[in-house]
């Protein structure tokens, strides 16, 4: 199996386990990371005895999104930029493609690329009171990366805009109720022994008829967000390079009101 640096992979049972092993910095998603999310979902994905893949976290977050660092960076550099968008849309992509099905383990708040890569997922296990937000234009982004193609889904089109556009939280309890969070467990400890549960569940069920099934259904998925992702990367790009992006990052880090222009 391959060895991973910011990502702990193991399997058994017929269930793999990709879990985010940066609690020091929220789990935050860079290059370092997504890659490495690409090639473990796709070796996992396409093993050998392998039926079912469940994505977790350690710590008390379950991904902060997109690192600042990284942000940072790639203003001012488009072909970075660029870059990344392209392994966002890879990373989409693969989960909605990959044919077994994928559990999400949401122990902690998921924000922006955090709350898409639960969304992807095709089962969605969460603990009470954890937050499930897209905060992407808070930072000066537009939510390009894979929240406007798997919220509607989820929530459907206005709650969708409602909390895309403000940048609002949805707590896990809320999301059950409304058709986002697939399981809902009372607390943090309880989210990885439920999502292994149903692992073992999908392992023992004919394996054609599961894959079969959600790709069937992840079908109509991925061929509407083709143009919808390729556009919003497009808007997200521009806004990659904007002003307002190191201006919002800034307010958030020293705790003050943000002063935007609009370039």
């Amino acid at each position: 199996m391959t060895e991973y640096k910011t990502i702990k992979v193991s399997s058994a049972d017929g269930v793999a386990e990709i879990i985010l092993a940066r609690p020091e910095r929220m789990n935050t998603i860079d290059e370092d990371v997504r890659p490495e999310l690409i090639h473990a979902l796709t070796e996992q994905g396409f093993a050998d005895g392998v039926r079912a893949i469940i994505i977790g976290a350690q710590g008390r977050v379950f991904s902060a999104g997109g690192d600042f660092a990284m942000m940072k960076r790639r203003n001012g550099d488009p072909a970075a930029a660029e870059k990344g968008s392209l392994d966002g849309k890879q990373l989409l992509r693969t989960m909605f493609e990959v044919p077994v099905p994928i559990i999400a383990a949401v122990q902690g708040d998921a924000y922006g690329l955090g709350s898409t890569i639960a969304l992807s997922c095709d089962i969605v296990v969460a603990s009470r009171g954890v937050k499930i937000v897209d905060s992407h234009v808070k930072v000066g982004l537009v939510a390009g990366d894979g929240g406007a193609v798997v919220w509607p889904p989820s929530i459907g089109l206005i709650r969708t805009k409602r909390h895309l556009l403000l940048g609002d939280p949805v707590l896990a309890e809320d999301g059950y109720a409304m058709g986002m969070v697939s399981d809902l467990v009372d607390t943090p400890a309880d989210v990885l022994p439920t999502a292994r549960e149903l692992g073992k569940r999908l392992a023992a069920l004919p394996p054609l008829a599961v894959q079969g099934t959600k790709r069937t259904l992840n079908a109509a998925l991925a061929q509407q967000s083709t143009g919808v992702l390729e556009f919003g990367l497009t808007l997200e790009l521009a806004t990659m390079q904007s002003e307002d992006l190191l201006e919002a990052i800034d307010a958030f880090e020293s705790k003050r009101p943000g002063e935007y222009t609009g370039r």
